[in-house]
């Protein structure tokens, strides 16, 4: 299985940009998993051929949002948590495959000052929980915008970002409370002491161009399944949004 992620950051602002029908067509993904739609139901017309399509529209017109595109059609698919209190912003999707599990997620960002940051630890316990419980039935693929660098590796600028929303104690605890919980991180599997490798850029002061970038985007599996990792990378020559795809393939 080939999967891709993407946070978009405005769908319709990355399809004037680029063609997703032919990426997602030239790229062979088995599954394409969009965060930060920023859209509603009708709003944009986007169905590559051979692919199912799910979509989790936020309450809140124009925030947050996920999608996911498969060429297998799943036996079941949820949305969000089955938490009201987390499921009004449409983040998670998942879908059950025969052998898997494939939970497509935007985590909330804590925002400056730390401001949303006992929400956000909310979340990541309850987000754990349910992959836990995932997991209990069959293994679990998560992807998406976890909004969180883990380690001082996983971005430019690690000691004058100590305190901020993304790379906070608290956060980077609540990654590894998961990760310790029978998950790996399927770039850091294959790759564990490469530098520069960054999924997301401010868009001030020519970040990008620059690589002072951050590791946000990831691909996540559970433990069971990190051996049969053949891939994994991150497509910083992919432009559109502020973040990058990362891929992963897995032998299932």
């Amino acid at each position: 299985m080939k999967l891709i992620s993407w946070n978009v950051n405005g769908l319709r602002a990355v399809m004037k940009k680029i063609d997703i029908n032919t990426y997602v067509q030239e790229t062979a993904a088995d599954i394409l998993c969009l965060q930060e739609t920023k859209v509603q139901d009708g709003q944009v017309s986007l169905q590559p051929e051979g692919y199912h399509a799910y979509w989790n529209y936020a309450v809140k017109k124009g925030y947050s949002g996920t999608a996911v595109f498969s060429k297998e059609k799943p036996l079941h698919v949820l949305y969000g948590l089955g938490i009201d209190d987390h499921d009004q912003e449409g983040r998670v999707i998942t879908l059950e495959f025969e052998h898997v599990f494939v939970v497509n997620c935007y985590t909330p960002n804590a925002k400056r000052g730390l401001e949303r940051i006992d929400y956000r630890l909310q979340w990541e316990a309850d987000f754990k929980d349910y992959l836990q419980k995932l997991d209990r039935k069959k293994p679990v693929i998560l992807c998406g915008d976890l909004n969180v660098a883990h380690r001082e590796i996983d971005l430019k600028n690690p000691k004058a970002n100590r305190k901020n929303a993304g790379f906070s104690e608290q956060e980077r605890e609540a990654f590894s409370a998961l990760l310790n919980a029978g998950f790996t991180d399927s770039f850091r599997y294959l790759y564990p002491d490469q530098e520069g490798a960054y999924s997301w850029w401010s868009y001030r002061t020519n970040a990008r161009e620059k690589n002072i970038g951050w590791r946000l985007d990831y691909v996540i599996v559970s433990d069971r399944l990190k051996q049969r990792i053949s891939q994994a990378a991150i497509c910083a020559d992919i432009m559109g949004s502020d973040h990058c795809p990362v891929e992963m393939t897995v032998d299932l």
